[in-house]
């Protein structure tokens, strides 16, 4: 079905649904203040790709020849061909990143492990929905509520389904004040949720930040290597930040840096959202497997951590364990006020910014484990 404006330009009912889903972006983005600063250019994006005939996409027009639209020219070079820009998003984010919480209690580590089940779970139930095992692969990644890393998962993996599974990474990212409390509700008492923690921080030497993000780049690279480019380029930024030589450098890469590819990267996604490969069952599917491995990535580390309890003199609060995911510092925040809601003088904030960070790290070596698997597994099968 086509619609017909002014008589010449025809739309098709799908590019109208992808006005619609654009304006819902949009309207998340500035009157709910969802991340603004990535779901506004996705939204904006999604039209501007959607228009007929649109000027930002490849095409060839009679009496013109060839023409280069620049939302395709960035999708392909700074996406397709090099995986540029999620890559250098994580200097900024790690410039961002004090792992001094983390260091002082390291043992939040291990709820950035624990909280990543819900991706290698939902991995398996993609392919029981007949997903290939590569888009199955990059379906899973959205658990972690982690952007750039679903979208270099998919670009590497090439799924067919890079803008759904953009579009649900950064949606969940954004909806995680509203997803995680229920997913964390689910398998809590209020009993549980009112455990109180201390702390005591331990003083973290320069010496030890500094070499922390040289030693996560080795590991990683050693147990992961295809992880090496997103936790290297992780670390790197938190060097530049703890080094103590480079402040100026620092500041830019938190922001005009952070800043600018997040804008970029927005609005470049959007080239995968054309009408045509977009509107379809398999997106919403998409969209539903992305919400189950969210969920069971919170629900995970809330269950770890009452394992952990069964063992433990002094408690952990249940609730700090969903912090393991990616989504920092949205996710430490919601903890923080779950506690305070249920006990106005627990005070959960360091505890969880602990485990989010811990997450980060998590997410990207989850990323890295699951494209090793996958091209092994391949590998053997061809």
């Amino acid at each position: 079905m086509e619609f017909l404006l002014s008589g010449v330009t025809a739309i098709t009912w799908q590019q109208l649904v992808m006005y619609g889903i654009g304006g819902l972006l949009i309207y998340l983005a500035i009157s709910k203040g969802f991340e603004p600063s990535l779901l506004l250019p996705m939204g904006f994006g999604a039209i501007l790709v959607n228009l007929p005939l649109s000027g930002v996409l490849n095409q060839t027009i009679e009496g013109v020849g060839n023409v280069n639209g620049i939302i395709q020219w960035l999708f392909e070079t700074t996406i397709e061909s090099s995986e540029a820009l999620p890559i250098l998003l994580f200097i900024g984010i790690g410039a961002m990143i004090d792992f001094g919480p983390l260091l002082s209690n390291p043992k939040m580590f291990l709820f950035g492990g624990a909280a990543q089940f819900g991706i290698f779970f939902t991995i398996l139930l993609a392919v029981l929905f007949n997903f290939d095992l590569n888009d199955a692969a990059a379906i899973g990644i959205i658990g972690a509520a982690d952007g750039p890393t679903s979208i270099l998962v998919s670009q590497i993996m090439h799924s067919n389904y890079m803008g759904a599974i953009a579009v649900a990474a950064y949606s969940y990212m954004a909806l995680v004040p509203i997803v995680q409390p229920f997913a964390i509700r689910l398998v809590t008492t209020k009993k549980e949720r009112m455990i109180r923690m201390e702390y005591n921080p331990s003083s973290v030497t320069k010496l030890t930040r500094i070499l922390f993000p040289i030693i996560v780049t080795i590991v990683a690279g050693l147990i992961a290597p295809q992880s090496v480019a997103l936790v290297g380029f992780l670390m790197f930024g938190n060097l530049i930040r703890e080094c103590g030589c480079l402040g100026s450098l620092s500041d830019t890469a938190q922001t005009t840096l952070a800043n600018l590819i997040t804008l970029l990267l927005g609005i470049t996604i959007s080239f995968s959202m054309q009408a045509e490969a977009f509107v379809n069952a398999k997106t919403l599917l998409i969209m539903l497997l992305g919400l189950v491995a969210f969920v069971f990535d919170s629900i995970g580390g809330v269950l770890f951590a009452k394992f952990l309890n069964l063992f433990l003199k002094n408690k952990i609060n249940p609730m700090v364990g969903a912090a393991g995911i990616s989504a920092f510092p949205m996710s430490a925040r919601v903890i923080q006020k779950m506690g305070l809601k249920e006990d106005p003088t627990n005070h959960l904030l360091m505890h969880a910014i602990s485990a989010n960070v811990a997450g980060q790290i998590g997410s990207v070596v989850a990323g890295g484990v699951v494209i090793n698997l996958v091209s092994q597994i391949l590998k053997n099968m061809g």
